[in-house]
């Protein structure tokens, strides 16, 4: 049975409805009519159920298609304006005890160093990313109880965000560790954390128990159900995500918006991010073992079909993708990237000697950060390192109903251009920063409130004088 305000994995994940979803949209993806009249629905900017953007989806009439993107880009600029957020990942430990056939962090796999940071390796790692001028993080570590507990994750959390040196700090810690506890995410939310990411990797419950065929992540009900844990433990803005090339990518998309429905239906509030990451090779890994390979047109088609189905949700491409393919998915609905990543344990501060390479994936877009801020801004786009909302309280419903009201503009933008300026005093190279000078300047204009306007420009001015960290 269906349910999306079910506790239960196996009802707001319907494996039925799933199927049923996929046979609709199979039968009505030449219909012209249907196709126009959910086009028109998502114009409202109210999102779609999961068998409508399931259609879209599947629709193959080429001029329906270009609508879809065209929308996607759209929706984009009128709720996220020309913002992209900036984060990197930082890998704690490499310890796992789970199965998983796609990670090389598996159990079995005896060739790759182990690898667990100490609390001063961790300050060595933050420095080296305040350096570069990252002001959020998002943390990863493999599950295993005994090298890293909760107490690990926890002490970690205080050490990152206890670090202040020159003008660095690091104002906001994302965390994407392994399905936990009604109680330890009640630690993690008075830790301070940001937002809980946990990826499902599928949500095919049959293919999922094959690709984890040992350790706790085995249990499909108990990782589905997490964000629910998470949300009862007090974190109300969660992250989902697929890992593209598992399954049958449309099978994904259904079940991952019903995820997303199924949260809006039990708690109010839908996912604060969806990752789109594809399967990618690693040590130990293959990518060609897996038989769903997503091509880049249907990557661009699955982005696009997420944006207008649940336009309020930021969407986060990582280094995984070339500098192609973000350039391209940018314009069709993704909010957020990373950038100087590694996905290494440790990496930040100085290279990994080759022989003892630790990386998760591969990394396609190897350009240093302040070459990636000066791509944006060039592509016409606003960096941001803001972190207003979180240390503001505006998190969850509050957050949705700032983008909804169209106040995103007043307040986020703002705050966008003040990091920014942030980043091109202390961090950027002469080059970037000439860009970035223009590039505000230019962008002030584009501020609606007058007040805000004389504010930003009054705290732009303090900026260049030494002051940090305003927001409004």
């Amino acid at each position: 049975m269906y349910d999306p305000k079910s506790p239960k994995a196996e009802e707001f994940i319907s494996h039925e409805e799933v199927l049923a979803t996929l046979e609709y949209a199979e039968k009505n993806r030449k219909d012209a009519g249907l196709v126009d009249s959910i086009l028109e629905k998502a114009r409202q900017r109210k999102g779609l159920n999961h068998r409508e953007a399931s259609v879209l989806l599947a629709c193959e009439i080429p001029e329906k298609i270009r609508e879809i993107y065209s929308l996607a880009e759209q929706i984009k600029k009128d709720i996220y304006g020309n913002r992209i957020v900036l984060f990197a990942p930082l890998y704690l430990s490499n310890y796992c005890v789970n199965g998983c056939v796609y990670c090389p962090y598996h159990r079995s796999n005896k060739h790759m160093p182990r690898k667990k940071m100490t609390q001063d390796e961790i300050r060595r790692e933050v420095i080296a990313l305040q350096d570069m001028g990252h002001k959020r993080l998002a943390i990863e570590s493999g599950e295993d109880p005994v090298n890293n507990p909760i107490e690990y994750i926890l002490e970690s959390i205080d050490t990152i965000y206890g670090i202040k040196h020159k003008n660095g700090a690091i104002r906001r810690v994302n965390v994407n560790i392994a399905a936990t506890t009604v109680e330890n995410y009640k630690k993690l939310k008075d830790a301070g954390i940001g937002t809980y990411v946990l990826f499902q990797e599928t949500y095919h419950r049959e293919n999922y128990e094959k690709l984890h065929p040992t350790g706790p992540k085995h249990d499909y009900a108990y990782h589905t159900e997490a964000m629910d844990r998470a949300m009862l433990g007090g974190i109300d803005d969660v992250g989902l995500g697929v890992l593209f090339g598992l399954e049958n990518y449309r099978y994904e998309f259904a079940a991952l918006l019903m995820h997303a429905e199924h949260l809006e239906a039990a708690f109010g509030v839908g996912p604060h991010t969806i990752s789109v990451p594809r399967v990618r090779p690693a040590d130990d890994i293959d990518p060609l073992e897996f038989q769903n390979a997503v091509d880049d047109d249907t990557f661009a088609k699955i982005v696009a079909c997420i944006r207008i189905a649940v336009p309020y949700t930021g969407m986060i491409v990582s280094t995984r993708e070339s500098k192609a393919m973000r350039e391209r998915l940018l314009h069709l609905g993704v909010s957020q990237i990373s950038g100087g990543s590694r996905t290494s344990v440790g990496g930040y501060c100085e290279p990994e000697p080759e022989d003892e390479e630790t990386a998760q994936f591969d990394v396609n877009d190897r350009r240093t950060l302040d070459e990636v801020i000066k791509w944006l801004m060039e592509l016409g786009y606003v960096p941001s390192f803001c972190t207003a909302c979180y240390r503001e309280g505006r998190t969850g419903d509050r957050f949705m109903r700032l983008a909804k009201t169209g106040q995103i503009q007043n307040c986020c933008h703002p705050n966008a251009l003040m990091t920014l300026k942030e980043y091109l005093e202390d961090y950027a190279s002469p080059e970037t920063k000439a860009v970035g000078e223009k590039l505000i300047q230019g962008e002030i204009k584009t501020v609606p409130n007058d007040k805000v306007r004389r504010i930003l420009e009054e705290n732009l001015v303090k900026i260049s004088g030494g002051s940090r960290d305003f927001r409004f």
